[in-house]
């Protein structure tokens, strides 16, 4: 594997475990509403900043033709990410939610660095 291929692997890998740290690993609680229901522990602003974050690593490494190593650099960063973050479940349930993770986040890096390669291959004219 050549220098270029790993850091674009590296680079989305990376910016996903950090991003999850900083965007959602510091929030454990659950609210609990006045009526007595209970949301969380994720507010919509966390997540949107995550996916935020992770659009600018993916389409750093998908502009440079590596969607491969964007999708599965992120895929896998935020399955390693919510694996370690939820493990402490007592249920043993964390791990479908792991799963869902691993297969929305690949579905939707795949879509984005496809797109983002063709673009950036039309603008460079190599389409």
């Amino acid at each position: 594997m050549n220098t270029q291929r790993l850091l674009a692997t590296l680079v989305p890998a990376t910016t996903a475990i950090a991003a999850w740290a900083a965007w959602l690993g510091w929030d454990q609680h659950r609210d609990v509403h006045p009526d007595g229901s209970t949301t969380g522990p994720y507010a919509a602003w966390q997540v949107i900043g995550l996916v935020l974050t992770l659009l600018a690593a993916v389409v750093w490494s998908a502009s440079r033709h590596h969607i491969a190593a964007a999708t599965l650099g992120t895929t896998a960063g935020l399955t390693v990410a919510a694996a370690y973050d939820w493990s402490d479940d007592s249920s043993g349930l964390f791990m479908v939610g792991v799963v869902l993770i691993a297969l929305g986040s690949l579905a939707a890096t795949a879509a984005v660095s496809a797109t983002v390669s063709a673009v950036s291959a039309v603008r460079r004219g190599t389409a």
